[in-house]
Parts: C-alpha cells; sequence; structure tokens
C-alpha cells in the first residue's frame, strides 16, 4: 500500500514519512489517554463516550473517500486528512480505556468498579481475539474480488507466459498464494487502475456499521440510581 500512495506523492510518501505515521499512531494513543480524560472531567464521562462512538462513525465512512482522493489527485491535503483521521480514531481507543474505569464508577458505583472493569476486560479480550480475524476476511474477500476483476481484463496469452498455467488455473494460483494482485498489474493494459488501496473499503464500512450498533447500546445503557450504591 505504500508503494502505491508513494507513487502518487513520491516526494511526501518516504520511508521516513512512514515510520513517522507510525510514530504519530503511538502519539495519538498516549495523547488520547491525556486529553480525552482530561475532557471528561470537564464535561463529562457519559458525552465524551457519545463522541467516542458517534464522531467515530463518519471517520470511518469517508476514509475510503479519502484515500480514494489521494490517490486520484494526489493531494498533500488529502493525504494529511487521512494521517489526521488516523490518529484521531487511534487517540479515542487510548481514551476509551483510560476513561472507561471512571465511567463504570459513575454508572454503577465505585466498590465494585474493580471487578465490573475486569468483566469489560474480559469482552475487549474478546474482540480483540475477534476483530482481526473478521478484518483479515473482509480484506481476504476485497482482494479476491479485486482479482476476478482483473482477470477480465488481463490478456490469457499474456497471463499463461507468465503464470505458465491458463487463466482458468486462477482460484488455484490465488490460493498458492502466486497469484498477487501486484503480479496482476504487471500484464495490465495502460490505464487500469491499482485496487490494491481500496481493498480496505469494506472493512472500513463494517466498522462504520459495528460502530451504529455500539452507538444504540450506550444510549441505552443507564445509570443506576445512586441512593443504590454501596459505600467502599
Amino acid at each position: 500500500y505504500q508503494r502505491r500512495v508513494h507513487g502518487a506523492l513520491p516526494t511526501i510518501v518516504t520511508a521516513s514519512f512512514a515510520s513517522t505515521f507510525v510514530l504519530l499512531l503511538s502519539a495519538g494513543n498516549l495523547m488520547g489517554r491525556l486529553g480525552w480524560s482530561a475532557l471528561s472531567d470537564i464535561i463529562g464521562r457519559r458525552p465524551v463516550f457519545f463522541i467516542f462512538t458517534f464522531a467515530s462513525i463518519p471517520v470511518y465512512l469517508a476514509m475510503p473517500s479519502v484515500v480514494g482522493a489521494v490517490m486520484n489527485t494526489a493531494s498533500a491535503a488529502s493525504l494529511y486528512t487521512f494521517v489526521g483521521a488516523s490518529v484521531f480514531t487511534i487517540s479515542m481507543m487510548g481514551g476509551m480505556y483510560a476513561t472507561l474505569p471512571a465511567y463504570e464508577a459513575d454508572l454503577y458505583g465505585p466498590k465494585y468498579v474493580g471487578a465490573i472493569h475486569g468483566r469489560m476486560m474480559l469482552a475487549s479480550t474478546g474482540s480483540a481475539l475477534a476483530g482481526p480475524n473478521l478484518i483479515l476476511q473482509l480484506r481476504s474477500r476485497s482482494e479476491r474480488a479485486a482479482i476476478d476483476d482483473l482477470l477480465t481484463k488481463v490478456d490469457p496469452e499474456a497471463f499463461k507466459a507468465v503464470f505458465h498455467a491458463p487463466v482458468s488455473t486462477a482460484p488455484e494460483l490465488v490460493e498458492t498464494k502466486v497469484l498477487t494482485i501486484s503480479r496482476l498489474m504487471s500484464m495490465m493494459p495502460e490505464g487500469v487502475p491499482d485496487p490494491t488501496p481500496y481493498i480496505y473499503n469494506s472493512t472500513m464500512y463494517t466498522m462504520a456499521g459495528l460502530l451504529c450498533v455500539a452507538a444504540v447500546a450506550h444510549l441505552l445503557v443507564r445509570r443506576v440510581d445512586p441512593k443504590l450504591f454501596e459505600k467502599p
């Protein structure tokens, strides 16, 4: 993916830029833990969690368009928008983990917040196991769809010369990782766009959908009457 963006913005997207991007993600995580926690002390934990859910939805929905703008227009502004949006979403992840214990105390009282937070972390562990698998499945489907589309445009003779097999054997070549988008692109007629930067589009839309569910679920959460809180 970096190679494709480098081709669109060769003077900006360098190895140094890539390492700086990773550093910014780490900084966003750290600053989110500090910044969102501080904001929650001012406006309250519940409004901050509304920001985490509702504000993330348009960000994920816009990501495919931002990536498309980077590739189609080679716009530095679009690239920096992508970087900023990525750091913003990572900051909310860090802020959520930093703010969650205090929010649990607000909702259910401070006495059992340790046990409640432990159960929340158990659920978080489950999502940490299921989430990457879901993303991998979505990426694999998008990659296969992109390969299938490219196969309709490739010259059968050129395909056979490179892979020493007819186009009909493409499914087997994909399974063995011999046939990839990058190898197919080397045989494409001029003007055929590289689909690699767009294979995460379905992932972004799925994330937006899951956040809609999270936003509704959070709306249904109600605070326990404080008079029922047990004293620590």
